[in-house]
């Protein structure tokens, strides 16, 4: 039975006289359906890591059916206890154990206290205990992380409904980035939010460990109680603060057209702020929350955040907001590396070598989310892939672009001491983190299985890993100025629309100009792999009927893997010429032969790598003579690197 407690008069006077859909003081032209507006009114009391909150929600059915019944996501409450979906899945992944039994305080949970359906005449119908909790996904009865209303009379298609929702939460020591660490909170997923209406049904997933979140747009104007003198960093921007006689201030943030709300605050932030400006593209004021240990690393951080911003905005479209701001979080905080609504979290280390892109990889990566996940809102519950595969590709490129050498790092001593490896630098086409991830996971699952339903364990190798290399396969297929079109227009056509991934194809396939049908079918609605080789090469003398000097070439090239793909195969010659076939792929394999003045050396499958997904690239290459010392430099530098990382743990017990 969950406790009710009342929420402090102070906090529910706090939006009084306020509209619901929280009217901007100056407003603009909607970007976005604005379906979901809340007016909210927050006070954390850091003591007892409690939340006390009351909320105004106005909603619209954007759905052709009627809303007899409301829906709302909890998702404090995946933390209330050790049966909870999350927790269950989180086993599955071989999590570490310390996220199963803690102690209450550091548990996370939200009650609904109070939960009105405010009438037009100023009237008010009493829903709470009309509340329940449901587990559309899997059934779990100890999963408390949606909830389900009825209503006296259902929400017609297009009809609004106000909302009155009074709610306490306890904010837990850090789970999935969220929570807070001595005086250092993080506060995300904190409010009752409502689901997505969708014409075929209520879209309100129980809070499961490998997915994120989906939720409509909306209007937020958000009044947040802290202690005088703490720093508050929230989605949007502050319009105003007034302090309390009881030691507090109210920070006053509001955003509109976005489909989320952050916040985090402490006493210890160091605050920056800096400007992006280019050509072409709209300003954008950044501001940078940075722990004091880190102030060395403000300008790498606003560097990464103007290389996102201006790559990003040229590529695919310009960010909309004007403001950004980035958060540093606090030492083993947990919150690292997280996007939200104009707001993200970066993750540095004390130590940050350059040449190394940290905390440039994370910073870049998150401030992409702007984007893929902030404005496009794909489905994460579902279509993970649709977000996270497009962002880590696009973070690669970025990367590529602004932030070279880029040099292969390894850290010792639970990750206090860098060691770079300046004769290693990493380009994304040979990208050994996420090849393996990839080959560990590749058919695991298929990419169109809704992401909630993954194995728990390669989740991330599918929806990162295997759609950023078919991202990059399509591109070094298709060529970067078609893939860019591609996803450009895929990028302003679904913009706060929640597309589908049937949407991109169709506009990949248009686009391009080519079916690429038979493409998606392997990577996105089968788990087929690939891996073309070499299985037979042979370059024999054979003079011609003139006598002169001659060989006859036979190479075999083969497909090991169910997966097909059009490859070149190449053969080089001692006198330094080439021949190159193109085969479809098809075909279990291909012979081919060729008569040539010189002998045969090296024969190759796909020597352009242009199929990134080969899961086994050591099988597509063979060689009649040695060449060199390139395999002997390479495992040289393997073994190197298992040497330096043996002696300097030695050197430190000695």
């Amino acid at each position: 039975m969950l406790a009710r407690i009342t929420a402090p008069a102070a906090v529910v006077m706090m939006i009084a006289g306020l509209s619901a859909s929280g009217a901007q003081p100056a407003d603009t032209p909607p970007l976005s359906p604005r379906n979901a507006n809340y007016t909210i009114a927050a006070r954390l009391d850091p003591a007892t890591r409690t939340i006390s909150g009351d909320e105004r929600l106005t909603w619209r059915n954007p759905s052709a059916r009627p809303a007899a019944t409301l829906r709302f996501h909890l998702y404090y409450n995946a933390w209330r206890n050790d049966d909870s979906t999350w927790m269950r899945e989180l086993r599955l992944s071989g999590a570490d154990s310390d996220d199963f039994s803690r102690p209450s305080r550091e548990r996370g949970w939200t009650d609904v206290t109070s939960l009105r359906q405010l009438g037009s005449a100023g009237g008010a119908v009493d829903l709470t205990n009309r509340i329940r909790f449901i587990a559309p996904d899997d059934g779990n009865r100890d999963d408390r992380t949606v909830i389900e209303v009825p209503l006296d009379t259902p929400v017609s298609p297009g009809a609004t409904i106000e909302l009155q929702i009074a709610w306490s939460a306890h904010v837990p020591r850090t789970y999935s980035r969220t929570g807070a660490i001595g005086d250092f909170f993080f506060i995300a997923q904190w409010f009752p939010k409502i689901g997505v209406l969708q014409d075929e049904g209520w879209n309100c997933h129980q809070f499961h460990a490998a997915t994120e979140f989906f939720s409509d747009f909306g209007v937020y104007d958000v009044r947040l109680t802290v202690p005088s003198g703490w720093t508050v960093g929230a989605t949007g921007t502050e319009l105003d603060r007034q302090d309390q006689q009881d030691g507090t201030t109210t920070h006053h943030y509001y955003q509109a057209d976005v489909h989320d709300f952050a916040w985090t605050t402490s006493p210890h932030y160091l605050e920056r702020r800096a400007r992006f400006e280019e050509p072409g593209l709209p300003p954008v004021d950044m501001r940078l929350l940075l722990q004091p240990e880190h102030a060395a690393q403000a300008d790498r951080h606003f560097a990464a955040t103007r290389a996102a911003l201006r790559y990003y905005g040229q590529w695919y479209g310009a960010y909309p907001y004007g403001h950004i701001t980035i958060v540093d979080p606090a030492w083993q905080s947990g919150a690292g590396g997280m996007e939200y609504p104009t707001l993200f979290t970066a993750g540095t280390r004390w130590i940050a070598p350059a040449g190394v892109t940290r905390p440039e990889r994370v910073t870049i990566h998150e401030a992409g989310h702007q984007f893929w996940y902030g404005i496009v809102a794909s489905n994460e519950f579902e279509r993970a892939w649709m977000d996270e595969g497009f962002n880590t590709f696009s973070t690669a490129r970025v990367i590529e672009q602004a932030f070279q050498p880029n040099y292969y790092e390894e850290r010792y001593f639970g990750g206090f001491v860098p060691w770079v490896f300046r004769d290693l630098p990493l380009t994304r086409a040979v990208d050994g983190d996420r090849m393996a991830g990839y080959r560990a996971a590749a058919r695991q699952d298929v990419q169109a299985t809704p992401t909630w339903q993954y194995w728990p364990p390669t989740s991330g190798a599918i929806t990162y890993n295997k759609t950023a290399l078919w991202l990059h396969t399509l591109e070094r297929y298709l060529g970067w100025d078609v893939l860019r079109r591609v996803l450009s227009t895929y990028f302003g056509q679904w913009a706060f629309k929640h597309p589908a991934p049937d949407d991109f194809f169709a506009i990949a396939n248009r686009v391009s100009g080519r079916d690429l049908t038979w493409y998606f079918d392997q990577v996105y609605r089968g788990s087929q792999t690939f891996d073309y080789g070499i299985s037979f090469f042979t370059s024999d003398e054979a003079p011609d009927d003139e006598g002169a000097a001659s060989s006859h070439t036979i190479v075999v090239a083969r497909r090991y893997g169910d997966g097909t793909f059009p490859v070149d195969v190449r053969v080089r010659f001692t006198d330094g010429q080439e021949r190159r076939w193109h085969w479809d792929g098809r075909d279990r394999w291909k012979r081919f032969d060729v008569s040539s003045a010189a002998r045969a050396i090296t024969a190759e499958v796909d020597p352009d790598a242009v199929l990134l997904l080969d899961v086994n690239r050591t099988n597509n290459s063979a060689s009649l003579e040695p060449e060199g010392d390139a395999a002997a430099r390479k495992w040289s530098l393997t073994w190197l690197v298992w040497l330096q990382d043996h002696l300097l743990t030695y050197g430190f017990f000695v």
